[in-house]
């Protein structure tokens, strides 16, 4: 059994019948990315972080957003120590290799914010001094859908940041069922084995940057881009960064399959975790997130 067997089978002694997220989750990380995790509460989305981030090894942190969080809570603040009679920073929870971001949404845009520089660049910036952040550095946010009381929606640029966003879903009845026999999942998390470390997660991300995407798929990434900025079902088309962003995911999900290469299944798989969150509807079409990923999908030829 490969090392990615070994670590979906691994989570899924605490989430079960979810192999497929746990699959995108590891595509993620190893895209260099950030995971978005949009559901109802109690689906298990808190569980899953916290099992991959024990199974993955890396240094954890976990923050629950709310709506009096300050963005200093989060980055770090300086503190006068009379001893030495000078400020010392004291760093915040973003300081670690692995942060879970609970609700995200909960929290006002101000402190949502305080993300931005650190899930892009890799660094935050506090006083006026640039730090940079562990390596490697990966956030897992969970968020509540819109509709639910309290929430904050995600501006457009902070769920940019995201590499992928997915879903849960409720149990099939047979999970379901063994999650009901076997009482709580969380308990097992303690007994979850690390079955990688820092230093072998930066190795298998430089092995995907060397998987090669050829200029046919290159061409149909491109088509399906400049589908998206000129048909009128979208109110604004994905950015260069959305097209990195798929092909990076793609590269990462072909080395998962034990292949050397990109092939246009693995863009049209990973099209809907990497760009519904990127794309809005037109203010006169009545289509959803999906419906526009389907759109592209039968729209755009792969062959040309």
């Amino acid at each position: 059994m490969d090392i990615f067997a070994q670590l979906t089978a691994e989570i899924s002694r605490v989430v079960l019948g979810k192999d497929e997220q746990v699959r995108q989750a590891l595509c993620c990380l190893l895209a260099r990315g950030h995971l978005l995790i949009e559901d109802v509460p109690g689906v298990g989305k808190t569980t899953l972080s916290q099992a991959f981030a024990k199974v993955t090894g890396l240094s954890y942190q976990r923050m629950q957003f709310t709506s009096d969080l300050l963005p200093s809570d989060i980055l770090g603040v300086s503190i006068f120590d009379r001893n030495s009679n000078a400020f010392h920073f004291h760093a915040g929870p973003v300081f670690t290799q692995f942060l879970l971001v609970d609700e995200i949404n909960r929290a006002s845009p101000k402190t949502q914010s305080a993300l931005l520089e650190a899930m892009a660049e890799k660094q935050v910036t506090v006083e006026g001094e640039t730090r940079i952040l562990p390596t490697p550095f990966f956030v897992m946010a969970t968020q509540n859908p819109w509709f639910q009381s309290g929430t904050f929606p995600l501006p457009e640029s902070q769920l940019d940041r995201f590499l992928m966003r997915i879903s849960l879903g409720y149990p099939d009845e047979q999970s379901e069922r063994r999650l009901l026999a076997g009482g709580d999942p969380r308990l097992v998390i303690d007994e979850l084995r690390p079955l990688l470390n820092a230093e072998k997660i930066i190795a298998l991300q430089a092995m995907v940057d060397k998987i090669e995407i050829r200029d046919s798929v290159l061409s149909y990434v491109q088509r399906l881009i400049a589908f998206t900025r000129h048909d009128s079902h979208y109110a604004f088309g994905l950015s260069t960064r959305a097209a990195l962003a798929l092909i990076q995911a793609a590269k990462a999900w072909a080395m998962l399959d034990g292949r050397e290469y990109v092939l246009p299944d693995d863009i049209q798989l990973l099209l809907e975790p990497v760009a519904t969150h990127r794309l809005k509807p037109a203010a006169d079409s009545h289509d959803d997130g999906p419906d526009l990923i389907k759109r592209l999908l039968s729209q755009v030829p792969v062959v040309v």
